[in-house]
């Protein structure tokens, strides 16, 4: 599959929202990205969500994504490829809205490189930690594995899975559950008692149906979230180019 080519972001609609809100500063290219996503009880997850946003339902359910990938020639806009670097990032998340608008809420992100682990927190005010992670891709299938530095043997962050694509390529309908699960290009985050946002921009995912085994998954544990029940819903993404927006403060009120 050959990597999106659209660089503007003023080309790509952020979910939801009419438009980029602040300057794309950043690009990258996902790359062996895998969406796994639960249903959860809404009581079990509203503690741990913010009381400036609104946790955001599908079906009466709450749903809690975690999602492997790597990110590569990842840096500022039109520097060149010797100034980009490339690592894998691991995230757990949920859906919300804030004043409407649909977006992202990330309970943790972790990031298999410990100074750009730093950087990103530091700048984006997100939870972000540093994890050993190693990723090895082939024509059959992903293998990906993170544990989070730093954290006691009680309780690990973990997460161990080997995955592959297993049908064709489909853009996801607006009215389905798999883009209403994909679909958003927006997060917020909590700040001294205000929200920041954040935005990507991208085409659509060019999603697959996946073939998925999770060896290893204590990343809900970790954050204080529920276990699921149910069985995920899986997609896969080979590739896709974004952008990234610098982060914002929302006005007050």
């Amino acid at each position: 599959m050959n990597v999106r080519s659209r660089t503007d972001p003023s080309k790509w609609p952020v979910s939801g929202v009419s438009s980029p809100k602040a300057p794309h500063v950043a690009a990258m290219t996902w790359r062996d990205g895998l969406f796994v996503h639960w249903p959860v009880d809404p009581a079990d997850v509203r503690p741990h969500v913010p009381d400036q946003l609104t946790l955001e339902t599908r079906d009466g359910h709450a749903w809690l994504s975690v999602l492997p990938f790597v990110l590569t020639n990842a840096g500022f806009r039109g520097t060149p490829p010797i100034t980009r670097t490339a690592f894998a990032e691991l995230n757990v998340r949920t859906y919300v809205r804030y004043r409407g608008d649909p977006a992202l809420f990330f309970f943790s992100i972790d990031v298999g490189n410990p100074m750009i682990a730093e950087t990103i927190g530091r700048t984006t005010r997100l939870p972000v930690y540093s994890a050993r992670m190693n990723v090895s891709s082939s024509e059959r299938q992903v293998v990906f594995s993170s544990e989070r530095r730093g954290t006691e043997p009680s309780n690990p962050a973990r997460f161990i899975a080997r995955y592959r694509p297993d049908g064709d390529v489909f853009t996801a309908e607006p009215d389905s559950l798999a883009y209403w699960l994909t679909e958003r290009r927006r997060f917020y985050a909590p700040s001294n008692g205000g929200v920041l946002a954040g935005e990507i921009a991208h085409d659509p995912w060019p999603l697959q149906p996946a073939d998925v085994t999770i060896h290893e998954n204590t990343m809900l544990a970790a954050n204080g979230l529920p276990s699921p029940t149910d069985e995920p819903v899986v997609h896969y993404c080979d590739q896709l180019s974004m952008t990234g927006s610098i982060v914002r403060r929302l006005p007050d009120g």
